[in-house]
């Protein structure tokens, strides 16, 4: 009796670890969405603290959680520098197969890559896009006793005098608020190279920059400027939307002002390129019901946001094709690479 059991068990234990062994196979880096997330996680906001990026960060981080759609921990991470350049060029080589770290991004990834000065060598095609979330414009804004109430008349003085005014940014040379700034000085026949622009990390660092007095005139996106409207700090002159948004309603839009110019910033969650098919289709499912929930809607409302969501694959190809906007726009203006 006793050698049959040594016997059975003899076959049955290397069963057992090779069983074992598959399952833990199955975690950690890679493996079912049943069983991810097995751990805490992180989200990264490529830049400071208090611009679209750590706003959109924090903000998918409370719902996952408050929501319970996710229980292992979300942490949010900020690593500003170069508009998302240098956290780009860590993720994308050392961070690839890591399916507990994702960040959020909006046109700098593709700006970046595909703009001549400082450009990255990295773009959306190093990532697992997971979904786009929200949409926002650009838009130009002064501070609250700054002489100038509409975009004309500014853009009037800058193309007498460019070297007198000091555009501010959240974002590097080349890249997105840079972009949303001298867009409209470009349609209105300025040229773009004489704009003195100076980045900083983040919008939260440019409004700053814009409220001490340290530069003239910020390019950045409109939702993250209501709360500075109401407090009466600063004057919003001209939003690149198509029509006036709801959080703006007595700004105009630059087409409305005379110039042609629009600018859509639209802001989504991305994973590592060598991410795993469990972690994927975890992300997938969680994010689609995220976006229909009245915790989302709350947040959307509170931060004057409007959700425009796309799962992986509608990302994906709507990124391609932003991806040519932004390489002929940025030819137009003499800064693609």
């Amino acid at each position: 009796m006793n050698k049959r059991l040594l016997k059975t068990a003899a076959v049955l234990t290397p069963l057992l670890i090779l069983s074992l062994g598959l399952a833990a196979c199955g975690d950690g880096g890679s493996g079912s969405s049943a069983s991810y997330p097995s751990r805490s996680l992180t989200l990264v906001a490529p830049s400071g603290a208090g611009g679209g990026w750590d706003m959109t960060a924090r903000t998918i981080s409370k719902v996952l959680t408050e929501s319970k759609a996710v229980t292992k921990a979300i942490t949010v991470e900020n690593k500003p520098g170069g508009g998302g350049a240098v956290f780009m060029a860590e993720y994308a080589t050392k961070d690839k197969k890591d399916d507990y770290k994702l960040f959020v991004n909006s046109p700098p990834i593709l700006i970046n890559n595909l703009k001549k000065e400082g450009n990255s060598p990295y773009g959306y095609a190093d990532t697992t896009p997971l979904a786009q979330l929200t949409k926002d414009y650009g838009a130009i804004a002064v501070a609250a006793d700054s002489k100038y109430e509409d975009l004309k008349t500014l853009l009037d003085d800058i193309k007498k005098d460019p070297s007198a005014f000091t555009v501010a940014g959240g974002s590097a040379p080349g890249s997105m608020d840079h972009l949303v700034s001298i867009l409209p000085a470009y349609k209105y026949g300025i040229d773009p190279k004489t704009i003195k622009y100076v980045s900083y990390d983040g919008g939260g660092e440019a409004l700053t920059a814009l409220l001490g007095g340290n530069a003239d005139v910020l390019g950045t996106d409109a939702s993250s400027l209501d709360q500075y409207v109401k407090s009466g700090k600063i004057k919003v002159l001209a939003v690149a939307a198509p029509e006036r948004l709801d959080n703006l309603k007595d700004v105009p839009t630059m087409k409305e002002q005379g110039i042609d110019a629009e600018f859509l910033i639209w802001r989504g969650i991305f994973g590592p390129k060598e991410m795993s098919e469990g972690a994927k289709a975890f992300w997938e499912e969680t994010l689609a019901k995220m976006k229909d929930s009245p915790e989302w809607a709350a947040e959307m409302k509170a931060n004057n946001w409007q959700t425009d969501y796309k799962n992986s694959d509608e990302f994906k190809t709507f990124l391609e094709d932003q991806n040519k906007q932004l390489h002929d726009m940025l030819a137009a203006l003499g800064m693609q690479k």
